[in-house]
């Protein structure tokens, strides 16, 4: 068992907040938002307004530029973000047309070239994290597989397992170049991907021989909404989780609709993202697990609460997450009576002298 460790934090992803006015459409205005509500890191999706990725990826000055604007508000880049372009990886047709939105006009309405313009950025996403000084980075992996997620109609024998070795097949280079870099690659287990729980992730790992990078964005909002149990995993899949995303969600099925939600709108759907502490996730849980197994990563909120305003959201989750953070103890609470009797005592106090 590692050592305990204190959970870095509070941080926060600031994706949902980035937009064209300020101080959410710069560097230094979302950093000094940030940090002026009392956020000691932040997450940054790959968004021009943020970072010029090609120039990150190339140009050591330009880093420690950004890294300027981050020690001028005295907080803390802790990993980059991917998402909508890790998505572009793997897309099924029936997605096309929604995905293209996340692609530059010049690769829309072809999917070959949207594919390989998306594998271009993530190389460049891990020499970016590389000149960042960066352990890890958050993507999605796409999917191939999700329209059959129900087994209705049959599904045909292979069709899993063909669409597992494809998306192996495209992520495999990419996460050999990030173990290039030094940085680990994490996905974020999330329904419409097909990394979406477990079951889905070992199967991932077997197509990419259980590759030392493919590691995990933890989010638990994501398994209350599938019913799964979010504390297991930890103690299942702790050696690869190295970014934890602090969501709260809840689950409250009816007579009416359950999991698959009826298409319900985010509001009516049984299953919905909270702001923390309004929902069903146990926080004191998780962050007992992850301290447990020497977590050494950042307690990072994200938020998309379907009810409560989002600068709310940001405002409330630093002392949350300042209230979750466990300091760890540097010995044992009962040290004080030990009688310190040694081995040779251990083997007389048993009876073996």
């Amino acid at each position: 068992m590692p050592p305990l460790r204190t959970i870095k934090g509070p941080a926060i992803f600031v994706a949902q907040y980035a937009s064209d006015e300020a101080p959410f459409n710069t560097l230094d205005g979302i950093c000094g938002w940030a940090s002026s509500l009392g956020y000691k890191g932040i997450q940054l999706p790959i968004d021009p307004r943020f970072i010029d990725i090609e120039r990150a990826a190339t140009d050591n000055a330009y880093c420690e530029e950004l890294q300027d604007i981050f020690r001028k508000h005295n907080i803390q880049l802790t990993e980059l973000s991917s998402h909508l372009q890790g998505q572009l990886i793997a897309v099924h047709p029936a997605y096309d047309t929604l995905f293209d939105g996340f692609a530059p006009e010049h690769v829309r309405n072809s999917p070959k070239k949207r594919q390989e313009w998306a594998t271009k950025f993530l190389h460049l996403a891990a020499r970016a994290s590389k000149n960042l000084g960066l352990t890890a980075h958050a993507t999605f992996s796409g999917a191939l597989a999700w329209p059959y997620l129900y087994p209705w109609p049959q599904r045909p024998a292979g069709l899993i397992e063909t669409a597992f070795k494809e998306l192996g097949a495209r992520w495999k280079p990419i996460l050999d170049a990030f173990d290039e870099c030094g940085v680990n690659l994490c996905f974020e287990i999330h329904p419409g991907e097909d990394l979406h729980d477990g079951v889905s992730f070992d199967r991932f790992l077997a197509e990419v021989n259980n590759h030392p990078r493919a590691c995990i964005c933890y989010d638990p909002s994501h398994f209350i909404l599938q019913s799964l149990d979010y504390l297991s995993f930890i103690d299942i899949y702790h050696t690869r989780i190295k970014i934890f995303h602090v969501k709260d969600a809840e689950f409250r099925p009816s007579g009416r609709q359950g999991v698959y939600g009826g298409y319900s709108s985010w509001t009516e759907r049984a299953g919905r993202f909270r702001a923390l502490g309004d929902g069903q996730v146990d926080f004191k849980a998780i962050f007992t697990r992850l301290a447990r197994y020497g977590y050494q990563g950042w307690a990072v909120l994200e938020s998309e609460c379907a009810f409560k305003d989002k600068i709310v959201c940001a405002r409330e989750g630093v002392g949350f997450i300042q209230g979750c953070i466990i300091p760890v103890a540097e010995g044992a609470f009962d040290d004080f009576a030990g009688v310190g009797v040694g081995a040779e005592g251990c083997r007389k106090i048993l009876g073996l002298e």
